[in-house]
């Protein structure tokens, strides 16, 4: 988990990177620069922790599928929320970090318990012998 952590916090500055690039370098409106940048950052930090957190040693278009389903939650939470303090008069890096601690537990369980979950429980194999 500690890994996972590492990548996420890691992911705040790539994330802010593409965002500023996106509004002030390219002049993208935040609304159409929070979904670019959320999507490069996705695609980056699933490969990072499948191979990394996860240790798979290649990617799948399944479980890129998953991921991408899984972080649709988190990522709704975060886009509504950057911009909503942004439209409250947050400036929009400000506004994006706070959108993230939102959105972290809804990522955080759908990574551990479903794509990269552990494997399936043993069957019940009755009471255990005393």
């Amino acid at each position: 988990m500690l890994r996972w952590w590492i990548v996420g916090i890691g992911f705040v500055a790539v994330n802010m990177a593409f965002l500023y690039a996106f509004v002030e370098i390219m002049r993208m409106p935040v609304a159409l620069a929070t979904i670019i940048a959320a999507e490069a950052g996705t695609l980056l930090r699933y490969l990072v922790n499948d191979r990394w957190v996860f240790g798979k040693t290649r990617p799948t278009w399944r479980r890129l599928w998953q991921y991408h389903v899984a972080n649709a939650a988190s990522l709704g939470i975060w886009w509504a929320a950057t911009n909503l303090f942004t439209y409250f008069g947050a400036h929009y890096m400000i506004a994006s970090v706070l959108a993230m601690a939102c959105s972290v537990f809804i990522s955080m369980l759908t990574n551990f318990l479903w794509i990269w979950r552990s494997g399936k429980a043993a069957p019940n194999q009755g009471p255990a012998p005393s």
